[in-house]
């Protein structure tokens, strides 16, 4: 057995709606994992002690000593403090709660933190599709938008920690209000909730039988998911929304390719499950809007981790971190990561 599978750390997945955990080796190899509901609504505290729980419950089968824990959080860290800062999408948040410290209470282990688009576009590039070392950007379309850019090797995370947040930069000058304080962000037009939105009014306008169906005539069921059902049976309404949608996801990443030059393009998230509906406007629109260098170079492809990506992300960050410091209690977030 290889020094690398002794070697075991811990990656945490904290969302709005489930907490998905993983104990793995540092070469990214999974010996046990778990979801677990947030239960948001209970405060940060109860989701400290439950994720620590999970954990503990997860380390049981191994005799490997959990050397440290990673952190994915939808928002904005103050990873040298271990506080939150701004958490726009997930109730849990309170602002300068002290989330490390009290992990770190909880278990004893450094933990490190990161903004949860970053550490899994952290996650994909060590473990999944980023292994061939391009330049990446790595971009997760759920309940909000987020970002990450892994440029010359490195996911780079500038000020806050907050470089490759493409899901808070405008499209529409004065659409809708977004969570963050501004209006017409990429995350209103492309996000779950905004496609859900979408979906509701062309029920309950009568242009979506079959979504009607599917959602059992309550507008407040229709997901994502059920409008690309009912798009496959030939709704073109439904289908239009979803392409309106993926044409704003495209401004979003041609804007981003302009910018960044990357060659790569991952999306994850739970809308990725959209496959070509959504990637095929997306390419369209990256084609027809990058025009300084040849667009057709860059790939657009779906994450090969899935919904693993952020938890493997917080193995990643785990395992980088703690071989870099000597005795860790808290993450860096201002500087950039190999």
């Amino acid at each position: 057995m290889s020094r690398d599978e002794f070697e075991v750390f811990a990656g945490v997945d904290l969302g709005g709606t489930k907490i998905a955990a993983v104990v793995a080796g540092k070469g990214g190899r999974i010996l046990s994992e778990g979801v677990i509901p947030t239960q948001a609504e209970e405060g940060p505290e109860q989701a400290v002690r439950r994720t620590s729980k999970l954990l503990n419950e997860l380390c049981q089968a191994h005799r490997q000593k959990l050397r440290a824990i990673g952190i994915g959080l939808p928002g904005l860290i103050d990873g040298d403090a271990g506080k939150i800062l701004f958490l726009p999408n997930l109730l849990v948040s309170r602002r300068d709660f002290p989330i490390s410290a009290a992990f770190v209470e909880e278990g004893g282990r450094p933990v490190f933190l990161m903004n949860d688009a970053r550490i899994a576009a952290l996650g994909e590039f060590t473990y999944g599709s980023g292994q061939a070392g391009e330049d990446m950007l790595f971009v997760t379309v759920g309940t909000g938008i987020g970002g990450g850019l892994v440029l010359d090797g490195r996911l780079r995370l500038g000020a806050f920690g907050a470089a490759g947040e493409i899901g808070h930069h405008t499209i529409l000058p004065d659409g809708p209000p977004c969570s963050c304080g501004a209006n017409g962000c990429l995350e209103t037009l492309v996000s779950g909730p905004a496609l859900a939105r979408a979906g509701s009014a062309l029920m309950m306008q009568g242009l979506a039988p079959r979504l009607s169906e599917l959602a059992q005539g309550d507008p407040a069921k229709v997901t994502a998911t059920l409008m690309a059902s009912a798009a496959l049976c030939g709704y073109q309404a439904v289908a239009a929304a979803i392409e309106s949608a993926a044409k704003y996801l495209g401004i979003g990443i041609a804007n981003a390719v302009s910018v960044t030059a990357v060659r790569r393009v991952v999306i994850g998230g739970g809308l990725s499950s959209l496959g070509e509906m959504l990637l095929e406007p997306v390419r369209r629109e990256l084609l027809r809007r990058v025009r300084m260098f040849p667009a057709e170079f860059v790939t657009i492809r779906i994450s090969a981790l899935g919904e693993k990506c952020g938890a493997l992300g917080g193995v990643a960050l785990a395992a980088q971190q703690f071989d870099s410091n000597a005795n860790p209690e808290f993450a860096r977030t201002d500087q950039a990561l190999a």
